[in-house]
């Protein structure tokens, strides 16, 4: 019998290649059993999660001062007056920080892109679900389930609370996007000229410059070049209270940089960890 040349080339599948199959894949390990594997699925979910999540509770505005039981401070900047007020998005921006820096530490910073793209795809797929949910036509009793707690119609309830306008949506992910790289950069690059010494230096670093153009470009897109038509002078006022917020968020989170940093020696080992921090500081 002749052969054909494609089934000439096939190589023989018996028992022994088998077998031979069976102890690679033992000798790897299976990938949920790596610890830096799981240590990275952890981080970038939550990272994942609290970006999400930020997006969609940021649209409530809250008052920083009535909130701790202060009298308000009304502050004075670029003319514009009044109390602190942020968008609840805040509370959790942080903690994005502190995951992009962790994962930037030890995944470098392919990891941190990696995880940035995903992160803006799974922003874009949650709005496009919320706007799928608004569009469906509601259930007559459910429009006023709740007229007796003070919300006579759940459907414009619902939709004035997930159905932010494209212009936000537009700022919040480019300036998260942008920010996020220029981070992923500053800290590598200040990882090469002070090796691993002055984790500080880098995550507040980074953090500082990626988060005044994060603070700036949102705000300019959404509301500047959206339909709100913002004067500069509110502009720069709101984006210059957010920008000091983030920026002393940065400097509170130092200890936790340090506890989850010694968290992570424990977890993988003193070997692993700098192994992993090398591969992180000269691949990038």
């Amino acid at each position: 019998m002749v052969s054909s040349p494609d089934s000439a080339r096939l190589p023989a599948v018996g028992p022994g290649s088998q077998a031979l199959g069976l102890a690679a894949t033992a000798a790897i390990g299976h990938p949920i059993e790596n610890r830096a594997a799981k240590l990275f699925i952890v981080l970038a979910a939550f990272l994942v999660c609290n970006a999400v999540i930020a997006e969609f509770v940021g649209v409530k505005i809250f008052a920083l001062e009535p909130t701790l039981g202060l009298e308000p401070l009304n502050w004075n900047l670029f003319g514009q007056s009044g109390s602190l007020s942020f968008t609840s998005g805040v509370l959790l921006w942080p903690f994005v920080f502190l995951m992009t820096d962790i994962i930037n530490e030890y995944f470098g910073t392919r990891g941190v892109r990696f995880i940035s793209w995903l992160t803006v795809v799974l922003i874009v797929y949650g709005f496009l679900a919320a706007y799928m949910a608004i569009s469906l036509t509601p259930a007559g009793f459910w429009v006023a389930v709740n007229s007796e707690r003070g919300v006579p119609d759940m459907q414009a309830a619902f939709s004035n609370i997930f159905g932010q306008g494209m212009w936000t949506i537009a700022g919040s992910v480019t300036a998260f996007l942008v920010g996020q790289l220029i981070d992923v950069a500053v800290f590598h690059r200040i990882r090469m000229l002070t090796g691993e010494r002055w984790i500080w230096l880098r995550a507040t670093g980074s953090t500082a410059v990626s988060q005044l153009v994060d603070s700036f470009v949102v705000l300019y897109i959404a509301f500047v070049i959206g339909p709100q038509k913002w004067p500069m002078s509110l502009f720069l006022a709101v984006a210059s209270v957010n920008y000091a917020y983030k920026l002393l968020m940065a400097f509170l989170l130092i200890p936790l940089i340090y506890v989850t940093r010694l968290l992570i020696r424990a977890y993988l080992g003193t070997a692993t960890s700098e192994q992993l921090q090398e591969t992180a500081r000269v691949s990038g």
